[in-house]
């Protein structure tokens, strides 16, 4: 009696299972979320072909076994419980044709995958390069031939390949843009390369998928896919150094900021504060999120993650300040003012 509760136990978890998964297919298929199944790159399609390939096989293969098995249960069912079927040796022809199917289904789908594979692999030569490095819990995009360095929010050109160079500055993360293609370890001390291209304007949801601590899954990023004309207008914002503070309430702001432990933490080019724990705030306020991705960046959220950043991403390495609401109010008009 034990055995059999927990084998109808694990069959239903197995069920449950099943079902989350074709509902989040279909959910991928019907909304905007990241999915492999609405793929806007050369090599998220080529993804998404093969899985629908192999998704196709294993589909009927399961349609077909299951109806010879339904086809062998009405045949040849018996009235008398009691009964013993008649004994046969086998059927080697039947037999070797299955085997013989089966082979060269595993065949196919192993030469389009070795295809795909080496199809996708190698970036373009003329990828724009940008070094990845994940921290908990957050990620810094550098572009070393534009000279511009950002966090959390990685801005490309449409139509242009993009050449990842990831790495990490603590424990094993992993780059994942679902619908941009392909997904890749950021390991500390080692350089992997993945490269990706978006062919629509739009923004694209990523995370981290390799589970790295306290709040792994808080570890988000958006790719923002724009125009050439508007990424040359970007790269030129970033490139200059952060603008001084004209409004009074800024002005106190960048006095609190220059006066606390920010400092230590977070550049700001053009400023005294060159810390390099935290991410690059030199153009925080042109910026649509904060925390990597977990709010909008808005006054509102700024203020509650300065006031209080464990409540929002537990085991953040920054700290609770103690700051009044004076000073969060200047941090706030300040920091919104790095555009």
């Amino acid at each position: 009696m034990p055995f059999a509760r927990y084998r109808l136990k694990g069959r239903m978890l197995c069920r449950a299972a099943a079902i989350g998964v074709m509902l989040g297919l279909l959910t991928g298929c019907a909304s905007q979320s990241p999915s492999i199944l609405q793929p806007v790159s050369p090599k998220g399609r080529a993804e998404a072909d093969l899985f629908g390939f192999i998704l196709a096989i294993t589909v009927f293969t399961f349609i077909v076994v299951e109806a010879l098995l339904l086809y062998a249960i009405v045949r040849f069912r018996t009235r008398d419980p009691k009964a013993i079927p008649r004994q046969i040796h086998g059927n080697r022809a039947l037999e070797f044709l299955w085997t013989a199917v089966t082979a060269i289904g595993m065949a196919l789908i192993f030469i389009l995958t070795w295809r795909t594979m080496t199809a996708i692999s190698t970036p373009p030569a003329d990828a724009l390069p940008v070094k990845v490095i994940g921290y908990q819990w957050w990620w810094e995009f550098q572009y070393p031939t534009l000279g511009i360095v950002t966090a959390n929010e990685l801005v490309i050109p449409v139509g242009q390949p993009i050449r990842l160079i990831l790495t990490s500055g603590d424990v094993i993360h992993s780059f994942w843009v679902p619908r941009l293609g392909g997904k890749m370890d950021a390991i500390p001390g080692r350089e992997n390369q993945l490269w990706l291209q978006a062919d629509v304007e739009g923004t694209y949801y990523g995370q981290c998928t390799e589970l790295c601590g306290t709040s792994h899954a808080n570890m988000r990023l958006r790719v923002h896919a724009v125009s050439r004309e508007a990424f040359d207008r970007w790269v030129e914002a970033q490139r200059a150094p952060a603008v001084s503070p004209t409004d009074p309430l800024a002005q106190q702001g960048y006095q609190v900021f220059m006066s606390k432990a920010c400092v230590g933490c977070h550049v700001i080019e053009g400023t005294p504060a060159q810390g390099r724990a935290g991410p690059n705030l030199t153009h925080m306020g042109s910026r649509t999120t904060i925390a990597a991705g977990l709010l909008e960046n808005t006054p509102e959220n700024m203020a509650r993650w300065l006031d209080n950043p464990q409540a929002i991403k537990p085991g953040v390495r920054m700290p609770r300040l103690g700051l009044t609401p004076e000073e969060i109010e200047a941090l706030v008009a300040y920091l919104a003012s790095l555009k």
